[in-house]
């Protein structure tokens, strides 16, 4: 029996590594499987290669725990270790101190363990003993059993094993019970190791029968070892990419489309990611893409690996290449990740450009599906805006679709004001914008349909990058305005009669609102009393309201032009030969006008509302 201290400066590294691990303290079983599937793939590549001429046998990784004695073993017949090998890579930490260890990286302390050596030693974090027992695939090697409870004082002796591999065995912390429970590991074997590449085998599969689960002769083998990410595009159907989407999440909606990702330079990066029905719900579809070091589960928090707006993708991207351990900032600035990023975006606008080209209709179908994500990745990533620019598409309020530029050919006769700007006219929802609508199509001009959270700030990237053009909401002014094509005639009133009319609007409208209030030649077919918010108010509120740096326009209150039409009939009949006094707020034919005004803006509530169809009642009596 060899006894010693593993070869450590510090003290004592265990009591560090149970404190600074333990907020990740799960990965100890990711970490130990990993061992075991490396283990056995280097056995596959020397019997590949020759230089190993026994017989492989049934390689598998077997996970056994023993509820009882609160023990947890992980067993493989890969190559081994000999007791020169064990004192290598076991008794001998590759680090000068644990201070130092800490200090470097601090930043991306809960993840770093299994790229600098210490794989194995995240056993520790759960244990208060771990033996090892191991026989290595070289003639004429003997068995050793190494021994250690958790402090830098280990024994290491010959064993009796007989069959090639290694047996990881963790006596469980009595503050890790939870560990030796069958539910709790087999959770952990679900998320890290469901597509590692060797068998892994968790107990035997259980059958209800009479009343209770019994266990069957079977192996529960709890992984795939060829996950669909893994074959040749050519060898795959849709039903197989739609099959591998409800295993990877059950309780989804198909998604839209998929992109198979396969590239081995000058990056390795395979994956399958899938565009899923986001509608209009960000932060609840983001994280969903799931992130594998050779088929071993990371994460799947690629916020610093793919750009922003690919978070909201779903699917699998696995690649050795991405330095999974290292901090935000750094990974940043890496190269292959640049490259992986670069790439997946490409992918991405290139494949949605495709389908665009091939199944024009298939696309316009899903395009309310897709619009939210075009958008965010327009918004955030400048490549991807330019890609998508040739693909992106405009709705209008009679569901047609149009490109950009077609768009613009459609409407720029009718919709260019007379300073040469092409005026595109939008609604954010057209059962509410109805009326606004209407007289805008009256006049022979057509209205978009922007009814997505991030149209408040892409209708300010498109008037950036379209030229000669400007979007206007209808509902945002008198039509005649928003396009104007010659200079209106002014409405001449005197200071003192706007004073006076501003005090009698805001005694009859809604008090928690501010009201400027002027009078104008409409038309005398325009409503009589219009309501509207200006363009830049409106969109800065709403972008205010979904972030953008901006919340001190939305923590104004509402404030809405009103706007007496002088060439209305009605608002003649008002005024008489008095003018604009004759605009009181006894004026019941005023107030009947005014709620009007407010019932088509959907602002007519309450008590205001009932006092409104009292006063239609007697006026229909009259």
């Amino acid at each position: 029996m060899t006894k010693g201290n593993i070869g450590v400066t510090t003290e004592n590294i265990f009591p560090v590594i149970k404190q600074f691990l333990y907020s990740n303290h799960d990965i100890f079983l990711r970490e130990l499987v990993a061992n075991a599937v490396d283990a056995t793939q280097k056995l596959k590549a020397l019997a590949s290669s020759g230089e190993f001429k026994g017989e492989l046998g049934d390689l598998l990784i077997s996970v056994d725990l023993n509820e009882k004695k609160k023990t947890l073993s992980i067993v493989d017949n890969g190559i081994g270790m000999t007791e020169e090998e064990v004192d290598k890579y076991i008794n001998q930490i590759a680090f000068s101190s644990a201070g130092e260890f800490l200090e470097k990286y601090k930043e991306n302390i809960g993840s770093i363990i299994g790229h600098f050596g210490l794989g194995f030693y995240s056993a520790f974090m759960v244990s208060k003993k771990v033996e090892i027992n191991t026989l290595s695939w070289k003639e004429g090697a003997k068995a050793v059993k190494w021994s250690c409870a958790g402090d830098p004082a280990y024994t290491m002796e010959e064993s009796d094993k007989k069959e090639r591999g290694t047996i990881i065995t963790l006596y469980l912390d009595d503050d890790s019970s939870e560990f030796a429970e069958e539910s709790r590991i087999s959770g952990l074997l679900t998320k890290y190791c469901k597509f590692m590449p060797v068998p892994i085998r968790f107990g035997k599969k259980k059958e209800w029968k009479d009343g209770k689960y019994e266990e069957t002769k079977e192996d529960n083998i709890i992984n795939s070892v060829d996950p669909l990410w893994t074959k040749k595009p050519s060898d795959l159907k849709d039903e197989d990419y739609m099959k591998f989407y409800r295993e990877l999440y059950p309780m989804a909606d198909d998604p839209l489309f998929y992109i198979h990702l396969n590239v081995d330079y000058p990056f390795n990066l395979t994956g399958i990611l899938y565009f899923p029905k986001i509608k209009n719900q960000i932060e609840a579809n983001r994280n969903k893409i799931q992130l594998y070091c050779n088929q071993m589960f990371v994460t799947d928090s690629v916020e610093n690996i793919v750009p922003e707006f690919l978070t909201l993708l779903h699917g699998v991207i696995d690649s050795p290449d991405i330095p999974l351990n290292v901090s935000r900032s750094y990974l940043q600035e890496d190269a292959n990740v640049k490259k992986i990023s670069t790439y997946i975006t490409k992918k991405v606008s290139d494949r949605l450009e495709e389908i665009s080209k091939s199944d024009k209709a298939a696309f316009e179908e899903k395009w309310d599906n897709l619009k939210l994500f075009i958008e965010y990745g327009m918004l955030t990533d400048t490549k991807f805006c330019e890609r998508a620019e040739k693909f992106a598409l405009l709705k209008n309020t009679d569901g047609k679709f149009f490109n950009y530029e077609d768009y613009r050919k459609a409407v720029e006769g009718e919709q260019t004001n007379k300073d040469k700007k092409v005026v595109m006219l939008y609604a954010t929802d057209a059962v509410a914008q109805f009326p606004y609508i209407e007289v805008a199509k009256n006049k022979g001009y057509d209205v978009l349909i922007f009814d997505c959270p991030l149209d408040s700030h892409f209708v300010n990237l498109l008037e950036s990058r379209l030229k000669d053009v400007q979007f206007a909401r209808v509902d945002s002014e008198s039509i005649d305005k928003l396009i104007e094509k010659t200079e209106s005639t002014k409405f001449e009133i005197s200071e003192d009669d706007k004073k006076a009319l501003q005090s009698v609007f805001e005694s009859i409208l809604p008090t928690e609102n501010k009201y400027m209030v002027s009078v104008e030649n409409l038309g005398e077919t325009a409503q009589p009393i219009l309501i509207t918010q200006s363009e830049f108010m409106r969109r800065y509120r709403d972008m205010a309201a979904i972030g953008g740096g901006m919340n001190f326009y939305g923590e104004m209150p509402d404030s809405y032009n009103i706007t007496v039409n002088a060439e209305n009939s009605i608002i003649k009949d008002i005024m008489g030969d008095k003018g604009v006094s004759a605009l009181t707020a006894e004026n019941e034919l005023l107030k009947q006008v005014c709620d009007l005004a407010l019932l088509s803006n959907n602002m007519l509530k309450g008590k205001a509302l009932a006092d409104f169809i009292r006063r239609s009642e007697d006026l229909l009596k009259k």
